[in-house]
């Protein structure tokens, strides 16, 4: 009998090792994607002090009538 439950021991710790790794996959909270970085941006100090041309607000057209609204 003594026998039998040595034989039976490394069975049943493989048992109870799968078990408890399907367990955690199963019911665990969700793993952050593989490509989700901690962070997504990496600022340069320093940069630009003035905007670029192109970047500029346009001025407001002063050529409207006075009998239309913008809505």
């Amino acid at each position: 009998m003594v026998t039998v439950a040595v034989l039976l021991l490394p069975g049943l710790g493989l048992l109870l090792f799968t078990m408890t790794y399907l367990e955690d996959r199963l019911f665990g909270g969700p793993e952050p994607p593989r490509h989700a970085r901690r962070r997504h941006l990496r600022l340069i100090r320093g940069g630009r002090d003035t905007a670029s041309p192109a970047r500029r607000p346009k001025p407001a057209e002063k050529d409207r009538s006075p009998g239309r609204h913008a809505a």
